[in-house]
């Protein structure tokens, strides 16, 4: 080992960015003379396998350790293989601990000559002898007065003081190599990020439902309203179950909006439209190569959530033999990417939506039970629509102003007897249907006229619920623009209230009639300056 030959090793890894491939290009070239037994570098890294780590019980502290991290060298035999492994006894070292830790703990540098004399300090001084190993030296791997390491070399000549300021140099810039491909690929990591932020942005905007509040006042509502405001404040998995088209979504966003976790992205994945084989990769992400297609490394989904919230729409569509791997990021908050060795933490909340009883896909054997009850810490039912009539007026109005805004077009008037036969369908799509069904109205109106086309014939369609909602006597107006329907609701639980002489809680009283709690109806009742008369 010489000046040039040491000189022409740091020259190969100058320009390498991936610190993986520098580790590797240092032992192998350090290796590439056969007076070299072995090359090895140990980075420092948080302890991780202390429970089944070999020397476990001389570390002192366990909060982080020497990694044996690249490994390579010239054994006598022919036939002998080269010894790259990194899972042999040494694969970790406690600071301060033994030579190399020693090392590792003080910054200072190592040098042993005429091993045969001393071969105490080897763990197998047979293989010293086998290998004609003749001295040690090992040297601080430092950058900017920061220990990252160390560097050691096992040698069948006779190193000297000379040699190892040589070596000092050597790690000097091997250290350097290393934090600037620690920089690039954190620089690459972060540029890689942002573009998946920007592509599920570009996703989220062509697919975001368009509305973006909860809208009702119906008992129901209020429930799930509640509910919301209760779990937001926790970091709990949350499971929403519902009819498709009820809102499950909606949820969710509430949920986050009103978290801790607000301020970082809310990443939704859609179970339903990824392929079976293609479900990894995009919760997880992969690396370059790792399967026929990956010509890039790409982020997936839970690392973009980082720090912010995973929506699983439609979860119960994940194949069974993912299951486990999503249960492991629940419970321990790490995961590899497709075709990569190396464990990524994440800090996630899951929340969960799906329209299928999850309960009985666990009898069925079509979803984990463990992962099941992992996501329902906290279940959220949501109702389909026809069980909250009371909604449907104020969604249809909320409905005809948004989609007025978007086609830039003055907002058409809601007719009563329209608003009247929407709460009278049954609503086999919920909510979604619901908006389609304005929305197809505003591209067919002729001039003001709004014409809803609802199925007729449907078991309480158009018609039926005429006795379920009272209309007042003699209130025979019939044009209700969005601004009147507050004012057409105040009449309307007047008449609930008629028809059942003021009560108004009980099955027979008016909070029953309207569909919501009595607390409700007397709230609004007092909103509404309604007063019994005398």
């Amino acid at each position: 080992m010489n000046l040039d030959f040491l000189q022409a090793v740091a020259l190969s890894v100058a320009n390498e960015r991936s610190v993986d491939r520098i580790l590797e290009r240092i032992v192998a070239g350090l290796a590439d003379t056969p007076e070299t037994v072995l090359a090895r570098i140990w980075l420092i890294r948080p302890g991780d396998i202390c429970a089944e780590c070999p020397v476990s019980p001389e570390c002192p502290d366990r909060t982080s350790c020497l990694h044996l991290v690249a490994s390579n060298g010239r054994p006598l035999g022919e036939a002998a293989p080269r010894p790259t492994r990194l899972d042999g006894m040494f694969r970790r070292f406690p600071l301060g601990v033994r030579k190399v830790g020693k090392v590792g703990r003080s910054g200072e540098p190592l040098l042993l000559t005429d091993v045969e004399a001393a071969p105490e300090w080897l763990r197998d001084p047979g293989w010293a002898q086998r290998e004609q190993m003749s001295s040690f030296a090992a040297q601080p791997l430092i950058f900017r007065g920061e220990v990252l390491g160390v560097l050691a070399v096992f040698s069948r000549s006779d190193l000297t003081k000379t040699h190892l300021a040589m070596l000092r140099t050597f790690a000097d810039n091997a250290a350097a190599a290393i934090v600037n491909a620690r920089t690039f690929e954190e620089v690459e990591r972060l540029r890689r990020q942002l573009e998946a932020e920007n592509e599920y942005l570009r996703e989220e905007v062509q697919t975001t439902h368009s509305s973006s509040e909860i809208v009702g006042d119906s008992s129901a509502t209020q429930k799930i309203l509640e509910q919301i405001a209760l779990v937001a404040a926790t970091d709990s998995s949350v499971l929403i179950q519902g009819q498709s088209g009820t809102g499950k979504e909606l949820v969710a966003r509430g949920i986050h909006r009103q978290s801790g976790r607000s301020r970082a992205p809310m990443v939704r994945v859609n179970c339903a439209t990824i392929p079976a084989e293609l479900f990894e990769s995009e919760f997880f992400g992969h690396v370059k190569g790792s399967f026929t297609g990956a010509v890039r490394d790409r982020i997936g989904r839970f690392q973009v959530a980082d720090g912010g919230t995973l929506f699983l729409d439609e979860v119960g569509e994940i194949p069974l033999n993912l299951q486990s791997k999503l249960l492991r990021v629940l419970q321990e908050g790490e995961f590899e990417p497709v075709g990569d060795h190396r464990s990524r933490s994440v800090d996630v909340r899951i929340i969960a939506a799906t329209n299928r009883d999850l309960r009985a896909e666990v009898e069925r054997g079509r979803f984990r039970e463990d992962l099941y009850y992992r996501l329902s810490v906290f279940p959220i039912e949501v109702p389909p629509l026809a069980a909250r009539r009371g909604d449907i007026g104020l969604l249809a109005a909320h409905f005809l102003r948004q989609i007025a805004a978007r086609f830039s077009i003055p907002e058409p008037r809601l007719k009563r007897r329209h608003v009247r036969d929407l709460e009278a369908y049954d609503w086999p799509g919920n909510v979604r249907e619901l908006e389609n069904v304005i929305e197809r109205a505003l591209i067919t109106r002729r001039g003001d006229q709004l014409s809803f086309n609802l199925t007729p014939g449907q078991p309480g369609g158009p018609g039926a619920a005429a006795s379920r909602t009272p209309i007042p006597a003699g209130k025979q107006q019939d044009i209700l623009s969005a601004t009147e329907v507050r004012a057409f609701e105040r009449e309307n639980t007047v008449a609930a209230l008629e028809a059942c002489g003021w009560k108004i809680g009980g099955e027979d009283g008016a909070a029953s009639l309207l569909g919501i709690r009595p607390t409700t109806l007397s709230s609004k009742m007092k909103v509404m300056g309604i007063q019994r008369p005398r």
